[in-house]
């Protein structure tokens, strides 16, 4: 097995946190404290701090790349003579599980919702791709939730083509987390947006390449900016277990949730079961799927205790 080889360069520009927040310029703070809470998570909790340091610099930069790419669209359509559909900017999220890519995912929509050159912004997550859990069933895969092979992908492949095209009306499917399973009867309608946040797990994993040399596309060939949320395993799985025992609490309780028969369990057995499930599934997925795709996103949050970023590393141009 030849040695990784050794070279001088890498692809990324590196930002201290101090560094970043400078990027935010005069972007103004957009969000009220009513907002902040609306669009933190289970365990997560959005400062105004995090957002000033953090979210305002990325807004602003992503806004950056969506009028340049909506001016090079105009540009090119007049230069062709074609009058094509608006094509929305496609935000690629990626992550582990319980590392926070949800809650990001809302505070951008929020942030970049803000900016008068592109008011209008879709989230989708990926979990509505998931196969059907009676299909996960008979193909033994329950326990593989979340992992590649898990995942719908013709569908999300055809639902990415359709939305990068211009299409009038998408509809994505919807994943209730309660029920722990794809809702048959819900979707989501997208209705040619000026930007797409679609925020999963494996996001940016790239396929086989077929010898042939056929076309086969990936997910991330659709994203116009990727952005990867990193934390160290220790705190990751410090997160699950915390949200773990906070479900316990709350949706757990519920008796129409798939995870209802944990609700009963003393707190030493719910951390027991956590951990469990962290080290046997999500942090299996993490070290062989998700963490092999982070350096094929354009940015890189690196988060630290508490959620906060830590540091930036942005791909150079």
């Amino acid at each position: 097995m030849n040695p990784r080889p050794t070279v001088a360069f890498s692809p990324y520009a590196l930002y201290s946190r101090a560094e970043w927040a400078r990027l935010r310029a005069d972007t103004p703070m957009t969000l009220s404290e009513a907002d902040l809470e609306n669009l933190s998570g289970l365990t997560e909790r959005v400062s105004s701090e995090e957002v000033v340091d953090i979210y305002l610099p990325l807004s602003r930069l992503l806004n950056l790349y969506v009028e340049a790419s909506q001016g090079l669209h105009g540009e090119t359509e007049n230069f062709l003579r074609k009058g094509d559909h608006k094509m929305p900017f496609i935000v690629g999220l990626a992550g582990s599980v319980a590392a926070g890519k949800s809650t990001t995912a809302r505070v951008l929509q929020a942030l970049l919702a803000r900016w008068q050159s592109h008011p209008r912004v879709e989230l989708v997550p990926t979990d509505g791709f998931l196969f059907p859990n009676v299909v996960l069933e008979e193909r033994e895969l329950m326990t593989r939730k979340g992992f590649p092979e898990s995942y719908d992908l013709t569908r999300l492949l055809n639902f990415l083509a359709d939305v990068k095209s211009g299409k009038a009306h998408v509809e994505a499917p919807v994943y209730s987390h309660l029920i722990y399973d794809v809702m048959p009867d819900q979707t989501l309608l997208i209705k040619q947006p000026d930007i797409v946040i679609v925020e999963g797990l494996n996001v940016l994993q790239p396929a086989k390449l077929p010898k042939d040399g056929e076309a086969i596309p990936f997910v991330s060939d659709f994203f116009d900016f990727s952005i990867y949320i990193d934390a160290a395993e220790a705190l990751v799985e410090d997160w699950y277990v915390e949200r773990f025992l906070r479900l316990r609490q709350t949706a757990f309780r519920d008796p129409a949730s798939y995870f209802h028969r944990f609700a009963t369990l003393s707190e030493e057995e719910a951390r027991e079961t956590a951990l469990s499930i962290w080290r046997s599934i999500n942090l299996l997925n993490l070290k062989e799927n998700i963490l092999p795709t982070r350096q094929r996103a354009d940015l890189i949050l690196h988060k630290g205790a508490n959620h906060a970023v830590e540091s930036v590393a942005l791909r150079k141009l």
